[in-house]
C-alpha cells in the first residue's frame, strides 16, 4: 500500500539501518580514520580541519658538567590536516505508483540496493585516492630469491623504521596478491578463511593476520598491488547532508563514523515516488614531520624540515627490485628521509 500518515514506519529507523548497512558494506574507507563533519558544521568553507599529534626531539645534557650552559626548550605543537569535500556521493530512485502497489513490499529492498549503490561508489572513490597517494616506497614482490613471506616482513621493517604506530596495521592486497598469499604454504593464510562469519565486508575480505598485518582484499584494488597501511595514514570524511524543511519524509543518520540522508517525497505531476541516498564525502593522506639524530652531534635529536607521507606503503607483486628513497638523488626530501630512516635504495633498486 502507498504511505499514509498511520504508517508507522519512521524515515529516522529507515536512514539508521541504512547508515549501518552502508558501514558494513565498505573494505578500504573501513580501514581509513574516519570523521564525521556533524561537529564541523557552520564552519566556514568546505573543509572540515583534524588534529594530527606534534612531535619533539629528544635532548641531552651533559653528566657532571659545569652547568653554564642552559638545556633547550622546544615548542610542541599539534598540526591540522584539512580534509575537502569535493563529491556528494548519491543514489535517485524514481517509483511509479503501479511499483510502489505492486512490486515493491515495502521500503526496505529498495533502501538496501540504494545504500549499496552509495558504498560502491565510497569504495571506488576511496581506492582511486589510495592509488594516487605519493608513496616514498614500493616494494616488489618478485625480488630474486626473497619469498612473497619475507617480502612481508620486509614490509613490516620498514614500517618499523619509519617508526609507524604497530597498532591497527593493514595490508590491503587485490586479487594477484590474494591468491599467491593463499597458495604460500610458508603463510598458511588459506586455514584461516571461512573461519569466523562474516557480518561486515570487512570480516568477509579479511584473510588472517600475519607479522603485525591484517591482511584484507580489496576487488576494486589491481590484481598486482597491495598496500601497507595504518589507519591513520588516509583520513575518511562523510557527512550527511540536512533534510530540506519542504521535503515531507526524510531522515539523516550515522553509525561508526559513516553518515547518509534519505529524502522521499512524490511528484504529483507524474504519479512517482523520488527517493534519494547521499552522502558527502571526503579523502585526505597524513603526512608527518620525522624525529632524526644530529649526525655531527649523535646526542641531539632533530625534527625533519620537510613532511613525509610514512603511514603507508606499497607493494607491487610484478616488481622484481624495491623502490625506495635515494639518499644520493636529486630529491631533497627523499635524501632526508633515507637519512632519517636507514631505509634507502639507488635509482636502479639496489638496496643501500
Amino acid at each position: 500500500m502507498p504511505y499514509t500518515e498511520h504508517d508507522v514506519i519512521k524515515p529516522e529507523k529507515i536512514a539508521a539501518t541504512a547508515a549501518v548497512a552502508l558501514e558494513e558494506s565498505l573494505v578500504v574507507p573501513a580501514v581509513f580514520q574516519r570523521e564525521g563533519i556533524d561537529q564541523f558544521k557552520g564552519a566556514r568553507g568546505d573543509a572540515i580541519n583534524v588534529k594530527v599529534e606534534g612531535v619533539l626531539p629528544y635532548r641531552t645534557y651533559g653528566w657532571r658538567n659545569d652547568r653554564s650552559t642552559e638545556i633547550q626548550f622546544d615548542t610542541y605543537a599539534e598540526k591540522t590536516v584539512q580534509v575537502t569535500f569535493g563529491d556528494d556521493v548519491y543514489s535517485g530512485v524514481q517509483l511509479t505508483d503501479e511499483q510502489n502497489d505492486f512490486d515493491l513490499n515495502g521500503w526496505a529492498k529498495l533502501m538496501s540496493k540504494q545504500t549499496e549503490a552509495v558504498g560502491k561508489g565510497l569504495e571506488y572513490e576511496a581506492v582511486d585516492y589510495l592509488l594516487k597517494a605519493p608513496y616514498a616506497v614500493t616494494l616488489g614482490g618478485a625480488v630474486a630469491n626473497r619469498s612473497l613471506r619475507k617480502t612481508l616482513i620486509r614490509a613490516r621493517e620498514v614500517m618499523n623504521k619509519f617508526r609507524v604506530p604497530k597498532e591497527q596495521r593493514t595490508l590491503l592486497v587485490g586479487s594477484g596478491w590474494e591468491n599467491e598469499l593463499l597458495s604460500d604454504p610458508d603463510l598458511n593464510l588459506a586455514s584461516n578463511v571461512g573461519d569466523a562469519e562474516a557480518v561486515t565486508a570487512l570480516r568477509e575480505a579479511s584473510l588472517g593476520r600475519r607479522y603485525g598485518f591484517n591482511i584484507v582484499t580489496s576487488d576494486e584494488l589491481p590484481a598486482n598491488t597491495a598496500i601497507a597501511l595504518v589507519s591513520s595514514a588516509f583520513i575518511f570524511a562523510t557527512g550527511a547532508p540536512s533534510v530540506p524543511q519542504s521535503v515531507p519524509f526524510g531522515a539523516a543518520a550515522s553509525y561508526n563514523g559513516v553518515a547518509l540522508r534519505w529524502i522521499r517525497d512524490y511528484d504529483a505531476t507524474r504519479l512517482t515516488d523520488r527517493s534519494i541516498v547521499n552522502t558527502y564525502k571526503g579523502f585526505r593522506i597524513v603526512e608527518d614531520f620525522l624525529v632524526g639524530r644530529d649526525a655531527q652531534t649523535p646526542s641531539q635529536g632533530f625534527i625533519s624540515e620537510n613532511q613525509h607521507f610514512v603511514r603507508a606503503i606499497k607493494l607491487d607483486l610484478d616488481a622484481d627490485v624495491d623502490a625506495l628513497p635515494d639518499p644520493d638523488g636529486p630529491d631533497e626530501k627523499a635524501q632526508e628521509l633515507a637519512a632519517i630512516t636507514g631505509i634507502a635504495g639507488t635509482a636502479d633498486g639496489a638496496t643501500v
